[in-house]
């Protein structure tokens, strides 16, 4: 009999990677029913992370919680609770682009934030969880975590001593920044998962890598990155005030109807008030990492958080460097394998983790470009291919799994 570890992500817009790993086992099953399948889906920090925990993790608990969605209406999310006490918050079923992109309003560049995340750190603080993990992929935003620190007791305010409006369209604003009031972490701290290892501001910062994809123009890039460094200026602990050089107009924020929101001179801003606990942490707006989930990896530093790459930590909360060393083979993918994956994303990261076991890996992605490296894997299979087209193995992804699973298993 083999033994089959089903270890993919999520295949981001069309199946998460719970439901994916079971379509997978469901393909294999049919050529090959008496193997042992084991399923670990794997996440690093983005969509589907909740779901990964929830399927390898036995006794853990959903736990419902309502929070304001980017769209600014409450919506019904959760978090995990899981038997040590440590509780799972992820950022995309709380504050994601996939929410928005879900809603009939579609993005919201200047008023998305994070505030919904926040109220779901919240109350896992509120139930009395023992450590936090967060995910911090797949954010609808550019705020900062401004949002989220705020829901966690910051207060954010602009030149009149008035509450930040929500999104980069408050952000502009910043005037003063207060973390005196943030709740502590929990016991156990809280480590947060990112594939992402940009900073905060600049040519690779949230706003200028990561904006366009939320709905922000070249402009509005550069409003959003100079309100981040403003953040940055106010909260990093011994950061410099922001120089008259990185001043900047808010003029392009009256693209959507609100408020004007008022330029502010250097003289308005003063060093942040940090919450006791945090002020020794060591950390700054180029940490790696700060500008993940636009700028929200910024926000969780200030709160005190660890940053870490996601697989590795999701792969070691799950254990699965002991399970593939128990199996024949692995099974890994994600929905577009391609140059880049290469670099820290989950199937390349499950296939050294089999390699150091010498167990045999396959591929199984919704495409495989033509500059992928698929060398570490003794397999590989594209739904595409499969499927004739991406819209076809789009429109019924666990078929085309289910489809992808069997071959791989007649291969065997």
């Amino acid at each position: 009999m083999t033994r089959v570890v089903v270890a993919v992500d999520s295949f981001k817009g069309s199946i998460g990677a719970a439901d994916a790993a079971a379509a997978v086992r469901d393909g294999w099953a049919e050529a090959r029913g008496a193997d042992e399948i084991v399923l670990l889906p794997m996440a690093d920090g983005g969509e589907g992370t909740l779901d990964a925990f929830a399927a390898a993790v036995p006794g853990a608990r959903r736990m419902p919680v309502t929070v304001c969605g980017p769209h600014g209406r409450e919506i019904t999310a959760s978090w995990l609770l899981l038997p040590d006490g440590t509780g799972v918050v992820e950022l995309a079923s709380t504050s994601g682009i996939e929410l928005l992109q879900a809603d009939a309003g579609g993005l919201r560049p200047w008023d998305a934030d994070t505030r919904g995340f926040g109220e779901a750190i919240a109350a896992a603080l509120d139930h009395g969880v023992e450590r936090l993990v967060l995910g911090i992929g797949s954010s609808a935003s550019t705020d900062g975590g401004v949002g989220m620190l705020t829901a966690l007791g910051a207060r954010f305010t602009d030149a009149s001593g008035a509450p930040l409006a929500p999104g980069v369209r408050g952000l502009v604003a910043l005037a003063d920044a207060d973390l005196s009031g943030l709740r502590p972490l929990p016991p156990g701290g809280a480590v947060v998962l990112s594939d992402v290892t940009n900073p905060l501001c600049g040519p690779g910062g949230a706003a200028a890598v990561f904006g366009p994809q939320k709905g922000l123009d070249a402009e509005a890039v550069a409003v959003a990155d100079a309100a981040l460094a403003r953040l940055a200026g106010l909260v990093a602990p011994g950061a410099a005030p922001l120089s008259p050089a990185a001043s900047f107009d808010t003029s392009d924020a009256e693209r959507a109807p609100s408020r004007r929101a008022r330029p502010i001179s250097p003289a308005d801003s003063g060093p942040a008030r940090q919450h006791p606990a945090h002020s020794a942490h060591v950390w700054d707006a180029g940490t790696p990492g700060a500008g993940a989930a636009g700028g929200t990896g910024f926000g969780l530093l200030a709160w005190g958080a660890e940053l870490v790459r996601g697989a590795e930590r999701v792969a070691e909360l799950i254990h699965l460097a002991e399970a593939i060393a128990a199996a024949d083979l692995v099974i890994t993918g994600e929905g577009s394998y391609d140059g880049q994956s290469a670099a820290g994303k989950v199937p390349a990261f499950v296939a050294q983790l089999a390699s150091a076991s010498g167990v045999p890996a396959a591929l199984v992605a919704g495409r495989i470009t033509a500059d992928a490296d698929t060398s570490a894997f003794a397999a590989s299979v594209s739904l595409t291919e499969l499927a004739g087209s991406p819209e076809a193995s789009l429109s019924a992804p666990a078929d085309w799994l289910r489809a992808a699973g069997a071959q791989v298993a007649r291969a065997r």
